[in-house]
């Protein structure tokens, strides 16, 4: 082969190849460049597509519940309350505790602040004989855990005689048309509802140091023992009424069951 063969020479573009399309033009879909030949590079994405919406067809900034609510639906967090918490109100609402049923309803009538002597009395005596024991024991042996017994009884005695006072006036008692009412308790409370209709007996008693303070104690004896209840420091004539009264009581429920 000569050296003008070697030349290299303009090649014919072949007619039935499909045309390469000029630089910088994108063919359309379905147009390929020639077989064994690269396309040219692609052109940069059109920044302005898509194009952005006006900003009436935006939703307002919160999402599509940011718009005003409809007339007739309140604000949020001013809904009325329902018809449960109407009728069925909460402890908070009401300001009743479980201990203080029907204030507004229930006269609570207090017992005799006497009975407070003959609690002291009981407890001067138990006192006594315990630091006379203490004592005797300390005097005897000399050791130094009679000392704080003695120590402990003296406390205890004076704590005692505190919560006395305070017990005794946390009695009392309430007579309703069905059930008699006693509360009593200090650091513990207690609320007891006895109905008329569950009583079996009614009691009366009154030991030494009640008949010397001129006082007595109702005892209500019912069908579950556990239920029992008592209504200490009462004047003799207040408790042979309500003895009369919740017998007469018990027996006409007793009689309609």
């Amino acid at each position: 082969m000569s050296a003008e063969d070697r030349v290299d020479r303009p090649t014919t573009p072949d007619p039935t190849s499909p045309a390469s399309p000029p630089p910088g033009v994108v063919p359309p879909p379905g147009a390929f460049g020639a077989p064994g030949t690269l396309g040219p590079d692609p052109s940069p994405p059109d920044v302005s597509w898509p194009a952005p919406l006006p900003p009436s067809a935006l939703p307002p900034s919160g999402g599509h519940d940011a718009g005003p609510l409809p007339p007739d639906l309140p604000s949020p967090g001013l809904l009325p309350p329902g018809p449960d918490s109407l009728t069925h109100p909460g402890p908070q609402s009401s300001g009743r505790g479980p201990l203080e049923p029907w204030p507004d309803s229930v006269q609570w009538q207090p017992i005799s602040t006497n009975l407070i002597w003959v609690e002291l009395i009981r407890l001067a005596v138990v006192v006594a004989i315990g630091l006379a024991v203490t004592a005797i024991g300390w005097a005897l042996s000399g050791h130094w855990l009679f000392g704080l017994a003695l120590a402990l009884v003296v406390v205890l005695g004076a704590w005692r005689a505190t919560a006395i006072v305070r017990a005794v006036r946390a009695w009392g008692y309430a007579e309703r048309d069905d059930d008699l009412l006693v509360r009593h308790g200090l650091l513990v409370r207690r609320l007891s509802i006895v109905p008329y209709s569950r009583m079996q007996f009614v009691d009366v008693s009154a030991g030494p140091l009640e008949r010397a303070f001129d006082l007595a104690t109702v005892q209500l004896h019912t069908a579950a023992a556990a239920s029992d209840a008592r209504v200490p420091g009462l004047r003799p004539a207040e408790a042979s009424r309500l003895r009369d009264r919740l017998t007469a009581l018990g027996e006409d429920r007793a009689e309609g069951l």
